[in-house]
């Protein structure tokens, strides 16, 4: 049972990809005597810098962070296996009096972090059938089931994402549910700040453009080429991260280096509706301005923020 002491408290800071929720989770951290904990499920892979906008060192400017760089390309991403290693994490910190700042885009990676939410097993008869399906039949056929047995998730599920929608037609087909129905309400394990970032969409476009046109002039092919060499192609997750993707469907032929990129801005502007539309349904993010013209208000903003949440 809890004590009348104020519980522990998480600051997360979610949105849409490109809306500037690094630069905000460092500037928390420093100010609160924090350090970050990452949510995004591809900065989680090793050597997957440049085309998931991983924070240098230097633009960390001191601040730790934690669960990046710590699984190899060939491994397949796992929701429940974050949830405990960022729990440890949490928990660590907390217990050393220091604030925990969860800075992240991926929407099931932050709800398994901070939720009490807990993952349908797996049934590996149901999971090989369902992948020998998508080797058959491509993750469209999958995707246009998954539509028809549970809209919401497939809306919320690229079409592309083989992985993902096989997890959900499994959870499906195991619990007799929806996949979403899976989903707790909004019940919090940790007394939890969430600060959403919000960029208008033309704004938004117009930043992941700029984005993925950074990302190939800093060696966004390189790095893919280099990833190759060490199985990125056999990764069933990393393999179907934005932009490495397309670069290895150029790599191997399919298509230009130009088509590569201009798939990469188009699939990340329809990953980052996605993103947002998830981040929108739950009542407890608290929204604030990224654009250009408040970007500068926006550390003290969420600072504020916070503070009055704490007195509250």
């Amino acid at each position: 049972m809890r004590s009348a002491a104020p519980a522990p408290r998480v600051i997360a800071v979610v949105g849409p990809t490109a809306a500037g929720k690094s630069d905000l989770g460092v500037f928390l951290a420093q100010q609160l005597d924090g350090e970050v904990v990452n949510a995004d499920s591809m900065q989680l892979y090793r050597g997957m810098d440049i085309g998931t906008a991983k924070l240098t060192l230097e633009e960390r400017d001191g601040v730790p962070h934690h669960l990046l760089d710590i699984w190899d390309v060939t491994e397949a991403a796992s929701v429940a296996e974050y949830q405990r290693l960022a729990r440890a994490e949490i928990d660590r910190l907390l217990a050393e009096g220091r604030t925990p700042v969860l800075v992240g885009g991926s929407g099931l990676y932050v709800r398994g972090a901070v939720d009490a939410l807990e993952f349908p097993g797996t049934d590996p008869a149901v999971r090989a059938r369902l992948e020998e399906e998508l080797e058959l039949h491509g993750p469209g056929a999958l995707h246009a089931r998954l539509a028809a047995a549970d809209p919401p998730a497939a809306a919320a599920i690229l079409p592309g994402n083989g992985r993902r929608i096989v997890r959900a037609l499994e959870v499906i087909e195991i619990t007799g549910r929806p996949f979403t129905a899976n989903l707790p309400g909004h019940e919090s394990v940790y007394d939890t700040v969430q600060i959403g970032v919000d960029v208008g969409r033309p704004e938004l476009d117009a930043r992941i453009a700029a984005r993925v046109d950074r990302m190939w002039e800093a060696g966004l092919v390189e790095e893919v080429r280099r990833l190759e060499a060490g199985g990125l192609r056999r990764g069933r997750t990393a393999s179907r991260a934005l932009g490495y993707q397309q670069v290895l469907a150029a790599l191997a032929g399919e298509c230009t280096d130009q088509q590569a990129r201009e798939d990469t801005v188009r699939t990340t502007k329809r990953f980052a509706r996605r993103q947002d539309s998830w981040f929108r349904r739950d009542p407890r993010v608290r929204w604030l301005s990224g654009a250009a013209d408040d970007r500068a208000e926006l550390p003290r903003r969420a600072l504020s923020l916070i503070e009055r949440a704490v007195t509250a």
